[in-house]
């Protein structure tokens, strides 16, 4: 899974996973992260070889992982992110992007099929976590739909989690980390056993809502997930990995898909691997994958996302670019903290 791509085309850095009301699997990829003379010989003037060339920024696979559309890039109307990253799906199945270049400071608004529908913000804003006109380099976004509300991970250049109307876009309210006043001081790089950070540090890479009420942080160089009420007061945290570095630990994440969402599925894409949290303790139960390029393996996944039936999907950035598949066969006993790479017991 998905099946193999039509027109040789092939998947450049994978920094957006998000699955509809239909089970159909949404990526988008950045279409400018290729070594020329090696992998787009098709793309070139002169063409050098018959393989390959970059596929569209977004591509939708339905369950089976037939290719269904494909669409994306810079058109008329809009103003497309010099780097994409994310791809949101609204409860109207509507395709929220953002980016994380310096000039990135908007985020756009599709139809499911790739209609034009709304920008919100304009390029080449200033850093500025307490601007209601525009954002800093867009992480990703996730929804309320009881409150028919936006989370913005604001972000890459910003500090905040901005909360904003899904139909007007209109911002709402933010917040920094433990629920402070958000603060656009650069914090240096992370240091292991310093005190916690009263800030997030770039990037918020997340901030995802639960069905019962509280919103769930990425901050991923400060190697941790925060959680919070809706109006931004803070309850608790997890630290993951807590002494990585780099790009730190915490990425994304997803939550299990039975009602009460029992479980929360974290994507590491520093130490390439999958957490598995009880949502109720916030205790780390197991983990799953390993560096590699295998499959089941992960080099930098990035993005995580479940569908109806419990599948997690994952998607991989810089030299990964690709988008996996774990099929949910049932729940088991937890027998060891690092699993390793998953591998079918029928397959040696």
């Amino acid at each position: 899974w998905p099946k193999p791509l039509p027109n040789h085309w092939i998947l450049g850095s994978t920094i957006g996973l998000a699955v509809d009301s239909r089970d159909h699997v949404y990526i988008i990829h950045r279409r400018d992260t290729f070594n020329e003379r090696t992998e787009i010989g098709a793309a070139t003037d002169p063409v050098k070889a018959d393989c390959c060339i970059p596929a569209p920024n977004v591509l939708e696979f339905d369950a089976e992982g037939n290719l269904v559309n494909s669409w994306g890039g810079p058109a008329d109307g809009y103003d497309w992110p010099a780097s994409n990253h994310g791809i949101s799906i609204d409860y109207k199945d509507n395709i929220w992007i953002g980016g994380n270049a310096r000039s990135d400071s908007h985020i756009l608004k599709f139809t499911r099929d790739g209609t034009f529908l709304a920008q919100y913000g304009s390029p080449d804003a200033e850093i500025d976590s307490h601007s209601r006109e525009s954002f800093g380099s867009v992480a990703e976004i996730a929804f309320d739909t009881d409150a028919n509300e936006a989370y913005v991970a604001d972000g890459y250049r910003n500090k905040r989690v901005a909360v904003l109307d899904m139909d007007s876009g209109e911002l709402k309210r933010y917040w920094g980390a433990y629920g402070n006043v958000p603060d656009d001081t650069n914090l240096g790089p992370f240091t292991p056993g310093e005190e916690p950070a009263q800030q997030f540090r770039n990037p918020v890479h997340c901030a995802e809502p639960s069905t019962d009420g509280y919103v769930y942080v990425c901050d991923r160089v400060n190697n941790r997930l925060q959680v919070f009420h809706p109006d931004g007061t803070f309850v608790q945290e997890l630290f993951v990995k807590p002494d990585s570095l780099g790009d730190g630990s915490v990425w994304d994440i997803s939550f299990s898909s039975d009602p009460e969402q029992q479980f929360i599925y974290l994507a590491d894409g520093t130490n390439r691997k999958i957490f598995i949290i009880e949502r109720e303790s916030m205790e780390i139960l197991t983990n799953f994958g390993d560096g590699g390029r295998n499959p089941g393996q992960f080099f930098a996944v990035h993005n995580i996302a479940t569908d109806s039936r419990g599948n997690i999907y994952t998607t991989e950035t810089y030299e990964g670019k690709r988008v996996q598949k774990f099929s949910y066969t049932g729940m088991g006993p937890v027998t060891v903290m690092d699993q390793g790479t998953p591998w079918p017991s029928d397959k040696k």
